[in-house]
């Protein structure tokens, strides 16, 4: 491998890192309040608001369902609005967040509608106000599965991040299109394709471990 082709991977690398971990963090911090209210706001639950929570739930489902190549380019303009451009890394950053937030709410919310009603009404029963229960015991209880969930999202983007490529995002995807296909060079595409399996690999394994660690703590609290 020339030093020219191992900086390209190493800038490509920390460009893709530097996509998911900007675009999961934005994503999470927008998430998982979304996900709690989808959780807590339907008909008959604590922060009840039916007809927003529907509308919330038909948006989320609607940019769920749109495949993300096609996302990418239905919203260039907001894309340009917000980073200036619509091309390079932290253009990429916009659409995986917009495709992030979504997915993860999703699955604080699932998360979230799996802990055992009796410990929502034992903490009603205590007099305990909705956001107690949330804050307190909801999320808590929820915390091992939206842990994984969230290791699912962030495997996800690192996916995306590399289809971004195809339209000039930056990153391993970006790189692998330039050289290991456009200019067929089949040893460089084999090589981020390595690397992607590495990242996966990673944070798959990193999520499962805290995930086993904060059901540990709860198991023995």
């Amino acid at each position: 491998m020339s030093h020219q082709l191992f900086v390209l991977l190493a800038e490509a690398t920390l460009d893709t890192l530097y996509m998911v971990a900007l675009s999961g963090a934005i994503g999470t911090a927008l998430g998982l309040p979304l996900g709690v209210w989808l959780a807590t706001s339907g008909r008959g639950e604590m922060l009840a608001a039916p007809l927003f929570n529907r509308i919330g739930g038909v948006l989320v489902n609607a940019t769920r369902s749109t495949p993300f190549i096609i996302l990418v380019v239905a919203i260039i303009p907001f894309t340009r609005l917000v980073a200036g451009t619509s091309i390079g890394t932290s253009a990429a950053i916009v659409p995986l967040t917009v495709a992030a937030v979504p997915f993860i709410a999703r699955i604080v919310e699932t998360a979230i509608r799996e802990v055992d009603r009796g410990l929502v009404e034992a903490a009603e029963a205590m007099g305990a106000t909705p956001y107690q229960i949330i804050a307190k015991v909801l999320v808590p209880e929820a915390l091992p599965g939206i842990l994984l969930g969230l290791t699912l999202a962030f495997v996800s983007l690192i996916g995306y991040s590399a289809m971004v490529g195809a339209v000039g995002g930056g990153g391993l995807g970006d790189l692998g299109i330039r050289y290991g296909y456009q200019r067929f060079m089949p040893e460089v595409m084999a090589i981020v394709v390595l690397l992607l399996i590495v990242l996966v690999q990673g944070i798959q394994s990193l999520g499962e471990r805290l995930a086993r660690r904060v059901n540990k703590r709860l198991r023995t609290a």
